[in-house]
């Protein structure tokens, strides 16, 4: 049987085709506020949002994340990023300027557990995610027919100990350097550190536990033999440290003695599925600023 989806593309943001977003980390001190909305207001631009977070205004790091629509965006975007390098230089800004309308590709890794991945088909198919998801590679063929279905290319790359390399360099080959973010959707395998490099704070990873706690294997059955009474999962971005990258979102559950490793196990695929997608979503949303191992998330 053919299964056929219908994507719902009624996303909110394609009514606003001149929106963009510009997200800002520097050292506070006066007048940055002032400098960036001076600088949208000689351009023509309306500021629709607005968030700041400063960690010390004595010294510290300033974050800014801003939302604006700018006639004629697609047209006059490279002219105002150019210009804006002006304002960024005297504040020592690090900065990003994106166009709204231009959603970003997403490329999806699993291994056989599926939970995450048909959370993110789900919330991708009801326009809730408004991204592009260009492919899903994984190292088994069990979810083919299923991501097809959706219309989505389904690449298998088998990886082992004595082809991870070839198997890596393949994986590069099909995501190429149009996809703007990778999720780990409980794809079981360890990203090599030149892979990492290549999509730095742009690979996004669940873990099954509320870190730092319970890694390795049987992480559920860990938690049974210790009687926990609360159990989460960890969205953060992937570096070289195993489980140690940015954390973006966490969440937990209470649980009770007569929770076995079967319900433990449940209830933890639901926290991961909903912490994986609401991690992922704040990202394409340009919501999530990194400094060193953290994160600063305007939400």
């Amino acid at each position: 049987m053919e299964l056929h989806v219908k994507r719902d593309h009624s996303s909110g943001e394609e009514k606003y085709p001149n929106r963009a977003r510009m997200l800002i980390s520097c050292p506070d001190g006066p007048g940055i506020v002032a400098a960036v909305s001076h600088f949208l207001y000689q351009h023509g631009a309306n500021i629709v949002q607005s968030d700041q977070y400063t960690m010390d205004p004595d010294g510290g790091m300033f974050f800014m994340r801003v939302e604006f629509d700018l006639p004629k965006l697609d047209e006059r975007l490279e002219e105002v990023r150019s210009i804006f390098g002006g304002v960024a230089e005297r504040f020592k800004m690090s900065w990003q300027i994106f166009n709204v309308s231009q959603k970003k590709r997403l490329a999806i890794f699993v291994s056989k557990e599926d939970h995450c991945l048909v959370e993110l088909l789900w919330q991708w198919q009801a326009g809730d995610l408004d991204a592009e998801i260009a492919l899903v590679v994984s190292n088994h063929v069990d979810m083919k027919a299923y991501v097809e279905s959706f219309g989505i290319p389904f690449h298998h790359i088998p990886v082992s100990a004595t082809t991870k390399d070839e198997a890596e360099k393949r994986q590069l080959e099909v995501i190429r350097d149009d996809i703007d973010v990778i999720i780990l959707a409980r794809y079981m395998q360890i990203i090599s550190p030149s892979f990492i490099e290549h999509y730095r704070h742009r690979i996004i990873n669940i873990h099954h536990s509320f870190l730092p706690a319970f890694v390795g294997g049987k992480p559920y059955a860990q938690a049974y033999q210790r009687g926990v009474k609360i159990i989460g999962a960890t969205a953060h971005y992937v570096t070289e440290e195993l489980d140690g990258g940015p954390i973006i979102e966490q969440d937990v559950q209470r649980v009770s003695h007569s929770d076995d490793v079967t319900e433990l196990k449940r209830i933890g695929r639901t926290i991961e599925r909903v912490v994986l997608a609401r991690a992922v979503k704040w990202h394409i949303e340009d919501r999530i600023l990194v400094h060193h191992n953290k994160t600063v998330v305007f939400n």
